[in-house]
């Protein structure tokens, strides 16, 4: 029998809308932080998605970090060089990128169905929105990635998911970003471009962060992506 990837999981926190569930959103944190992160983010986003919308936001795994000297933290995978391009764990990316395919399948268990689910992340979790979106197997609404990149960029041709090859995607980024540069997003972008997908891109003047312009911006994103995925429903 497979091991369920979520079962060695805590909870996830979880904010269900005033109304019918009508679709999702799976949101990753970032390094360090927890399910508890970007909670405070729902009630800004506004009525018109807190009303039917569920949010979704799991809490990764412990696991030892190297360049923070091997001490254990919430991470979806390692990070064992400090040039970001080529620190991505590729055993943890690809375990994370199971564990976001159970939570799009439980999501789907509990009525809300792949194609009216968004798959977003921070950071890190941004990066497995990214891996993990493109390569889910069922069509999604839309991925949507705050100040990341794009791991393992070099096995998408390969694995990317028909299914998936329109989705919606969103970009944010910081220009004054010192921990995901500015210019790793854009290679990400570009390498996206290159295979045939269409990206969302918007640039903040702000650090490693997320400020009001851009919660308004992933707002009205989300309204879009999810209206139109309703709508094919």
């Amino acid at each position: 029998m497979t091991r369920d990837p979520l079962s060695a999981l805590d909870p996830p926190v979880v904010i269900e809308p005033t109304q019918a569930v009508l679709a999702s959103v799976v949101w990753l944190h970032g390094l360090g932080a927890d399910g508890h992160d970007f909670e405070p983010i729902v009630p800004e986003l506004g009525e018109a998605l807190t009303r039917h919308v569920r949010f979704v936001f799991p809490h990764a795994p412990r696991r030892a970090v190297t360049i923070n000297g091997g001490m254990p933290m919430r991470a979806w995978y390692d990070i064992a060089d400090m040039e970001l391009d080529r620190r991505a764990d590729e055993t943890g990316v690809r375990e994370s990128a199971q564990i976001l395919d159970a939570l799009v399948a439980r999501e789907g268990e509990r009525g809300v169905e792949a194609e009216k689910v968004v798959v977003a992340g921070f950071s890190q979790g941004g990066a497995i929105a990214l891996h993990g979106g493109l390569r889910q197997q069922q069509r999604l609404a839309g991925v949507l990635a705050l100040s990341t990149y794009l791991p393992l960029g070099h096995t998408l041709g390969a694995e990317a998911s028909n299914a998936n090859r329109h989705v919606p995607i969103f970009m944010g980024h910081g220009s004054q970003d010192p921990v995901v540069p500015l210019a790793l997003s854009e290679q990400s972008r570009a390498l996206l471009s290159d295979h045939g997908y269409v990206v969302e891109t918007h640039t903040y003047p702000m650090p490693h962060s997320v400020c009001a312009e851009e919660v308004r911006d992933i707002a009205d994103w989300l309204r879009r992506v999810l209206a139109a995925a309703l709508r094919r429903g």
